[in-house]
């Protein structure tokens, strides 16, 4: 496996009309896909019908839809009209409590029964990478270094050889948005489950992530079929510091 494609990741927070023109730009500079985290506020959907208007190769992904806000019938009816040759939904447990690897995977099974999109999990622990690679098209992870990355996707390969592995990679490409990164980082070493796969991979959280001199990028694109930098600029509020991150993102890709 080598150079894998490069896509880009922004919160749904931003709006349609803002991840529209991130989208608009990405496809312009080459990138494979525009990947939008749905959050309380932050529709995914909403956004990449607005992407999906202003470009025609861009893979539009949802990186992750939490189950434990929306059914399947729901994210089928908000994905209605959207291109399904070019869609990837993204699901995951969310905040869910209880058997969530079977929830999950009756979730996938329903949304495949409906729909021609790809459709992958986000995953952490291994049960959940082993269901991605059983039952979906394939797996997004998040918060690895290289080396882990590319053990888990041999695994999931050697599960399914077509599962697609997707990482998620917190990304900064430029001085001002390293305080933001930093911020995400110690955020995240925060959160328990997180916190817990961290010590028991053995790696620190400032070690899955790439500052302006994307030294381990290479590294990266070894090791999974799909790397999706997770912009961190200065602001959610400047999209142009957005459609530069994506101009410097194809450049690397390239």
């Amino acid at each position: 496996m080598s150079d894998a494609p490069v896509s880009i990741g922004v919160a749904g927070l931003l709006g349609p009309s803002a991840i529209a023109r991130i989208g608009a730009a990405a496809e312009a500079a080459g990138l494979y896909a525009l990947w939008v985290n749905d959050t309380p506020g932050g529709d995914a959907l909403a956004a990449l019908h607005a992407a999906a208007e202003v470009t025609e190769n861009l893979v539009l992904g949802t990186g992750v839809i939490p189950l434990d806000r929306y059914t399947p019938d729901e994210i089928l009816l908000r994905a209605e009209g959207l291109p399904e040759d070019r869609l990837m939904l993204g699901i995951g447990s969310g905040q869910a409590s209880g058997p969530v690897l079977a929830a999950v995977g009756n979730a996938v099974d329903a949304l495949r029964a409906r729909t021609a999109a790809g459709i992958v999990v986000g995953a952490l622990g291994p049960k959940m990478r082993q269901l991605a690679t059983e039952v979906a098209d394939g797996m997004l992870l998040n918060w690895l270094p290289p080396h882990v990355a590319a053990a888990q996707s041999a695994h999931a390969h050697e599960t399914a050889p077509g599962a697609h592995v997707g990482l998620y990679v917190r990304t900064a490409l430029d001085d001002d948005g390293m305080p933001r990164l930093r911020t995400e980082t110690a955020r995240y070493a925060r959160f328990p489950k997180y916190a817990a796969n961290f010590a028991r991979l053995g790696v620190d959280a400032a070690d899955t992530v790439l500052d302006p001199q994307c030294t381990a990028l290479a590294d990266y694109r070894a090791a999974v079929d799909e790397v999706v930098l997770r912009a961190m600029v200065a602001s959610d509020d400047d999209v142009e510091a957005y459609r530069r991150f994506v101009t410097r993102a194809g450049e690397l890709a390239h």
